[in-house]
């Protein structure tokens, strides 16, 4: 008797577990969303050490619905409720956060112009056959990064019908189908880099609605390694451009440039902080063969990014993208 009520009571206990398994998986489940949904909608508050963990969590901000999709998937396997009704949190935070990146955006207005940017690379072997692709797409103003010899002689040859003004400082250059003025270096070199370096410059466009002061960037490459992401030349060149971008008296003001970073890292914050960019679009720019970000932008002051697009693969390592920015 002792023996088969013994035999009972594990019978009974071996067929609660599995359910009480099920039950805590789901709750793991859920837990996971919540801190997903918490990482996405607080992604400030992460700190930026060691290894500016903050600024690398934020360069592939939008790869989270990745792992959204990949919870929802084992919630409908496991037919979790509570994981499922979880997630709604991060769906709602990763919508709220880029689902406007998949609208069409606004038609263009009267007062808008066409600007392209791209970081050709010093690597490229087909420059003229680049600046053929970027004078196709009919923009208005031309941004490029890397520019270096012999290169550049292909490059201003190539964009000279369609371009007829054009500035080049260092290796970075803005070709206009408008008159150009007060053509300048901009500093943005990190102390740490030595003399000879030049990868900023301004203009003012002389363009049917205006002035437009126009900058062409380039900062400083990041590398991410097993101590983290080594940003810190990027953020040190980006204060500097920032600080240029305060003090620019002309109204609106366009900023292009390969920036090393998405708009949503930190890192940028003394531009995004005072510049307006794309309201759509996503427009992974790198790299080219598989893009998983946006490093190449577009930002503008007193005026209005609209859709931002990339256009096909040039030589280079970078995707163009083309945006066309409302002045107010």
């Amino acid at each position: 008797m002792v023996e088969r009520a013994g035999s009972g009571a594990v019978a009974a206990e071996t067929s609660v577990v599995p359910g009480v398994g099920k039950r805590r998986r789901g709750w793991v489940l859920a837990g996971l969303a919540v801190v997903l949904g918490g990482v996405l909608g607080f992604h400030r508050l992460v700190p930026n050490w060691p290894g500016r963990v903050g600024s690398l969590l934020e360069s592939f901000l939008p790869w989270g619905g990745v792992l959204v999709v990949v919870l929802l998937v084992v919630a409908l396997v496991r037919r979790s409720a509570v994981a499922l009704v979880a997630l709604l949190l991060p769906v709602g935070v990763w919508v709220d956060t880029f689902g406007g990146l998949f609208l069409p955006g606004e038609e263009g207005g009267g007062r808008e112009l066409v600007v392209v940017q791209h970081n050709v690379s010093d690597e490229n072997r087909d420059p003229a056959g680049t600046a053929r692709a970027l004078a196709d797409s009919g923009a208005d103003l031309v941004a490029l990064e890397e520019l270096v010899d012999p290169q550049l002689a292909a490059y201003e040859k190539a964009l000279a019908a369609d371009y007829p003004h054009h500035v080049v400082r260092g290796t970075v250059g803005l070709w206009s189908k408008h008159p150009l003025s007060g053509e300048q270096v901009v500093d943005i070199k990190p102390r740490s880099i030595e003399e000879g370096w030049s990868r900023g410059l301004r203009a003012v466009v002389r363009s049917p609605y205006g002035d437009v002061a126009a900058y062409v960037a380039h900062l400083p490459s990041v590398r991410v390694g097993m101590s983290g992401l080594a940003s810190q030349r990027r953020d040190e060149s980006a204060v500097l451009l920032g600080r240029a971008i305060a003090g620019e008296g002309v109204e609106p003001v366009i900023l292009l440039g390969d920036l090393n970073g998405v708009v949503e890292d930190r890192g940028l914050r003394p531009l995004t902080s005072q510049l307006a960019f794309a309201e759509s679009g996503f427009a992974f720019s790198f790299p080219a063969a598989f893009p998983l970000a946006r490093i190449d932008q577009v930002m503008a002051r007193s005026a209005t990014v609209g859709h931002i697009r990339t256009l096909p693969a040039t030589g280079s390592d970078h995707l163009p993208v083309v945006a066309r920015v409302a002045l107010e």
